[in-house]
Formats: structure tokens, C-alpha cells, sequence
């Protein structure tokens, strides 16, 4: 691949760059979808620990080898699993400006097109990808973390006509992440049709993982059926599922991109490479048809057990090689002549994007550095859960503690290291994709909904419900009639009352 005018990359320029990405964006240990992810490796690390209901995150860890890399990385260099995440953390950062470097290298000639490409996926790259319920890059660390960048790395090999080395991608990409890697291989597919369309003459074809494998390892129970019961609840509360609930400006993310793409191919723009108008044309078809796919999926209730194959995700590439491109355009036009413009493209955009950070995080740091407490009072919490109770301990907590505020969506599980009941929001997600789960995990939410407000009987007919239970965190005053060890900022640790067994008399 070509690079700088010395054919290396500029990892100096990288490194400084993933720095300030870390600054305007933040890093947060254990929110949001880390919450599926995160417990699976420190399960491996730590095999008594979660001993309750590990289902609902081993579902996605079994297909995936990103619990045990975090796992081996924390064995092999002795650090604490919370530096593990964070070091993979800041080295994924670091790749996916790397990826987006050599995917603008790919697509222009000129240092300030290329320049400025990076610069604006460095200020945008926690945006949402429209209403697919994703963001191109996450402020923590899931599996998407090393897929994304292995994604852009793969498109950028294949536009080179690196081929080994986009297999390669493609395989590392399919081992994370089973369900991203379908979009690489559909987009991949699409640029080669395209350049073989335009160039029939013979030459070496890529060769690239096959779909069996990553389909092979899917959740199974495919079928025309209509969700009902738990399940259906589950799946309906992912309203971005179904394109009837995307509203007017979630469309202009999905329709805007392909039109700036139909411009990209057609405009025989200044300063770009072959790849910049084949890559451009690829992604519209790319995204029309997972428009048709997901109207399809949207027509009727007997398409429910479908509608987990998420088509509308392609739009988290294609909207993320699109602020590539279109940085790469806007440099390479407006910046001729002009080096003081990159920097007044890309710092608005990063004090942008900062103030949507703090707001999303307001009761937290920016970054979470590792550490024995927390400013934030629900993960102070958890933090001394981690601490001082044993690693068998079984929690209950309020089934929509994700929607509380001061949470700021830290997920129980991620960071106190103890096994919980089922939640509504997260578990929720992962009965979506499961729904063996949706009974057991609606017991569990329906169990502890208001437990914030429960009694003292209430919590022992939650353990009679539940014999491994054995603990509770309570968002509120210490509940009477428990021992409760941790009363802190507004939240209680409390030990659940025992239930004696039933004595049984001679007749």
C-alpha cells in the first residue's frame, strides 16, 4: 500500500491523533453493550466468578474469540483485567485511524485529501450510523472494537488488490464478530463484481471466507413465525429493527450518504484513485439492497424470527467509509493551498462531538481510568461490590436500573464482577438474538421491577423465587430489617435475609 512520500505510515501522527480522539470522546469501562461482552472474559480469567445466569452473556461469547483474547492478553502481561480492556481499548482507537489512513490512501492522491479524511473520522468517530442502534466506533470496548478497524483494514487491502492480506481481515473479522463480518463479505463481494464487470480480462481472484462458517455459528430457530409472549416484548423493543419506526431524519441518514455516493461515482472528482469511484459505486447497491431487505423483514409479523439478521446494520460501514470519502473530498477541494482549513473542519466537529460526550456521560469522567473508587455513585458502588463481597455472591437489582439517573448506562455486571438477574434493557438485547432466553429473562426483569422500593418480605419472597440470591443493591435508603455493609451516596449493598427450609412433621 502507499503511504507517505516515504511509503511508511505515519504512526507518530496516528499516535497523536488516537490521543486527542481519546480526549474528545472519552473512554467509559463497562456501559452499554460492554455489559454482554465484558463479564464473558473476566469468567475465563476467573472461573469462579458469575456462577448464575451466565447464559445471558456466554450466548455471545461462545461465538466470538474476543473474551479470550482479553483473557490471554491479561494472563500473558499480569496486568488487572480493567488495564487489559483499557490498553485494548486505546490500541483499537489506534488501529481504526491506522485503517482509515490506509482506506484514504487507497481512495486519493493527495497528503491534505488524506489528511483531512482522517482528521474527520477522528473528530466524528463516535457519531451513530443512523438509527441502527450502533455508533461507528464505541467510547468502550466490545467486539465491534477490533472488527471495525479490521473491516476498513480488509476494504482498504481489497481496493489495493491485497487480497491475502484482505482474507486475512476478513477471517480475524469473522472470529470477533460473526454478524459484521456478513457485511464486509457482501460489500467485498459487491466491489469485485463491479471491477470484474469493467475489466474482463483474467486475473487472480481474491479468496475469501465463505458465509457457511460465520452463518453456521448463528443463533438457529429461523423460521416464518410470529414472535409472541417474552420474546415478542424482547424484539419489539428494539423498534430500530423495523424501518416503519424510523422517523424522517433517520432516513436522511440512511439516503443522504448514497446520494453524496452517486455523486462520488459519477463526479470524476480531482485527486482520486480508482478506488474512490469503484468503492463509491459499490455502496450504493450495497445499501439498497439492505433497504429492500429490511422492508421485506418489515412487511409482516410472520418475518419476526428475521428481523434479528439486522440488513439496516450495513449502514454502519457504509456511513462510516463515507465520512472518510467525503473528509477526503472536502480536503482535497477546500483545503488546496489552505492548511489552516483542516483544522477548522475538524475542531468544530471535535468540540462537537466533546459536549455530546459529557451529555451522553454527565455523571462520569471522560475517561475512566482504572481505579478502587469512582466519582460516579452507582459505580463507586459496584466497585466495592467488587471488593468486598465473595465471587460467588448472586445479585438482585431493579430490572431498569440502565434507565436510572446517575447510571449512565455502567452495566452491574462489567463492573462489579458478580452474577445478577436477568435486566429488562440490556438482557433484553440479548434475548432479541436469543429467544431460548425470553422466558427465563422475563421472569427475572418481572422479579425485580422496583426492587429499589422493595420490603423486607419482598426481598424474601424474591429469594424463596430465587435460593441463589444472596445480595441486593438498592438505589435509595438502606431497606429495614436487612444488614446492609455499604451505605454510600445514595445507594445500599445489603445481604438478603435467609430462608429457612420447610420442616416436615411425622403424620
Amino acid at each position: 500500500m502507499r503511504n507517505g512520500p516515504d511509503g511508511r505510515l505515519p504512526l507518530l501522527r496516528l499516535g497523536l491523533l488516537t490521543a486527542a480522539a481519546l480526549a474528545i470522546h472519552g473512554y467509559h469501562l463497562g456501559v452499554e453493550d460492554a455489559e454482554i461482552y465484558l463479564p464473558a472474559a473476566r469468567k475465563l480469567l476467573n472461573p469462579a466468578l458469575y456462577p448464575f445466569a451466565t447464559e445471558f452473556f456466554e450466548s455471545h461469547g461462545h461465538l466470538s474469540l474476543f473474551s479470550p483474547i482479553l483473557a490471554w492478553t491479561a494472563l500473558l502481561t499480569h496486568l488487572p483485567m480493567d488495564w487489559t480492556i483499557l490498553a485494548w481499548y486505546i490500541a483499537t482507537l489506534f488501529a481504526m485511524l491506522v485503517s482509515c489512513w490506509l482506506l484514504a490512501v487507497a481512495c486519493f492522491e493527495s497528503e491534505r485529501a488524506r489528511w483531512c479524511a482522517v482528521l474527520v473520522a477522528t473528530a466524528v468517530i463516535t457519531m451513530p450510523a443512523t438509527n441502527t442502534g450502533l455508533l461507528l466506533m464505541d467510547p468502550y470496548l466490545t467486539a465491534r472494537s477490533l472488527s471495525t478497524p479490521l473491516t476498513i483494514f480488509a476494504l482498504a487491502s481489497f481496493l489495493e488488490r491485497k487480497y491475502a492480506l484482505a482474507s486475512i481481515a476478513v477471517l480475524l473479522t469473522a472470529s470477533i464478530h460473526p454478524q459484521m463480518v456478513v457485511y464486509l463479505v457482501f460489500l467485498t463481494a459487491m466491489i469485485w463484481l463491479v471491477e470484474r464487470r469493467k475489466t474482463p480480462v483474467l486475473e487472480p481472484e481474491p479468496v475469501l471466507v465463505s458465509l457457511s462458517g460465520a452463518l453456521g455459528i448463528w443463533p438457529s430457530g429461523f423460521q416464518l413465525a410470529q414472535a409472541t409472549g417474552p420474546y415478542r416484548e424482547a424484539l419489539y423493543s428494539r423498534d430500530y429493527f423495523f424501518l416503519y419506526n424510523w422517523t424522517w431524519y433517520h432516513w436522511i441518514g440512511v439516503l443522504a450518504p448514497l446520494a453524496f455516493l452517486a455523486w462520488f461515482w459519477k463526479g470524476n472528482l480531482r485527486g482520486a484513485r480508482p478506488g474512490f469511484a469503484l468503492l463509491s459505486f459499490a455502496l450504493i447497491p450495497f445499501g439498497l439492497l439492505s433497504i429492500a431487505a429490511a422492508l421485506v423483514l418489515s412487511t409482516s409479523t410472520w418475518m419476526d424470527m428475521f428481523a434479528r439478521l439486522q440488513p439496516m446494520r450495513s449502514f454502519h460501514l457504509i456511513t462510516l467509509v463515507f465520512v472518510v470519502l467525503l473528509g477526503g473530498v472536502v480536503g482535497e477541494y477546500a483545503a488546496r493551498g489552505r492548511r489552516w482549513v483542516l483544522a477548522a473542519i475538524a475542531i468544530p466537529l471535535a468540540a462537537g462531538m466533546f459536549f455530546v460526550a459529557r451529555e451522553t456521560y454527565a455523571n462520569s469522567p471522560q475517561i475512566e481510568w482504572p481505579s478502587q473508587t469512582s466519582s460516579n455513585p452507582w459505580v463507586n458502588t459496584l466497585l466495592w461490590v467488587r471488593r468486598n463481597t465473595p465471587d460467588s455472591a448472586v445479585f438482585a437489582v431493579d430490572s431498569r436500573y440502565f434507565q436510572e439517573e446517575g447510571v449512565d448506562v455502567h452495566g452491574f455486571r462489567a463492573i462489579a464482577g458478580r452474577s445478577a438477574l436477568a435486566d429488562y434493557n440490556k438482557d433484553g438485547g440479548v434475548v432479541s438474538l436469543f429467544p431460548d432466553l425470553a422466558v427465563e429473562w422475563k421472569d427475572m426483569s418481572n422479579a425485580t421491577y422496583g426492587l429499589n422500593h422493595f420490603t423486607e418480605g419482598d426481598f424474601v419472597r424474591l429469594r424463596e423465587q430465587y435460593p441463589d440470591v444472596s445480595w441486593t443493591v438498592v438505589h435509595g435508603s438502606a431497606p429495614k430489617g436487612l444488614e446492609c455493609p455499604y451505605q454510600e451516596r445514595g445507594y445500599a449493598v445489603c445481604r438478603l435475609p435467609a430462608v429457612e427450609a420447610p420442616s416436615s412433621q411425622a403424620l
